[in-house]
């Protein structure tokens, strides 16, 4: 498997149209090799078209997007995003989907199937591997479309609230295990959320977005050891101070945004 990278993100800008408002203005940020790190803000604050931005689906306006200093300005294996919704074939099999990125490249149907396995297994879904999709539950879905990303072993996994359709009991299980088998195969994560709770449960560090046009209006460590449980006192400790300044910053940009 590959390894963690460098992200930098340089003044970068984004507007949809040349007579739109700014969606986020001058965004500087870096993010290590292996590092978890969370996006929050409210909803209309950038947070999710930066995230599009970083996967080449779409250019910023201004500024770049540099990984390990190569640019990126469109989709690559290297970084693949999950959505919250898993987008899968209905009539395919667990071990078809996942496969099917590997079917495009120069791998033999005994490479494709041996490295499959190994990816089911990772996710936990051994037992359905033959079964249709449809046939799972959501949090099985997910896990499928997470496997699906993690067999082209990308360097970046960008996760746009994939969670947020599930009941609380199966959101919990897929965020510690996602950050587990990101740690362990030394990927860097990069997840926009709204729920500071799965930020400092999946994240090293927080960022929070604020305004509009948005900016990076607070930036703090998640220094804790794993696994990390939301009935943790240091867990609710930190959760109070990113709560504290999540909203210091939107009070602060409601007030600028009413001066201008």
């Amino acid at each position: 498997m590959t390894r963690g990278t460098n992200i930098e993100l340089k003044e970068l800008t984004h507007r949809y149209t040349s007579k739109s408002p700014l969606t986020f203005n001058n965004i500087n940020l870096v993010s290590p090799p292996e590092e978890a790190l969370a996006i929050i803000g409210r909803s209309g604050c950038g947070k999710s078209t930066l995230l599009h931005i970083l996967s080449g689906c779409m250019p910023a306006t201004g500024g770049q997007v540099l990984l390990n200093g190569e640019e990126i300005n469109k989709p690559s294996p290297r970084w693949v995003m999950m959505f919250q919704a898993p987008h899968l074939f209905p009539w395919m099999t667990v071990r078809e989907i996942v496969g099917v990125g590997l079917s495009f490249g120069n791998w033999s149907k005994s490479e494709i199937a041996k490295r499959v396995d190994e990816v089911i297994e990772l996710v936990e879904l051994q037992e359905f591997a033959d079964n249709n999709v449809q046939d799972l539950s959501g949090g099985q879905q997910q896990r499928v479309a997470l496997a699906r990303s993690l067999i082209m072993e990308p360097e970046v996994l960008l996760l746009d609230e994939p969670f947020s359709a599930l009941d609380a009991f199966t959101r919990a299980s897929l965020q510690h295990d996602v950050r587990s088998i990101a740690k362990r195969l030394g990927i860097n994560l990069v997840l926009v959320t709204h729920d500071i709770d799965e930020a400092i449960i999946m994240a090293d560090r927080a960022v929070i977005m604020a305004g509009s046009p948005g900016n990076i209006a607070h930036d703090m460590a998640v220094d804790l050891p794993d696994p990390r449980e939301r009935h943790d006192p240091a867990v609710q400790d930190l959760r109070g101070k990113l709560m504290a300044a999540f909203e210091e910053a939107t009070a602060a940009a409601k007030k600028t945004q009413a001066v201008a």
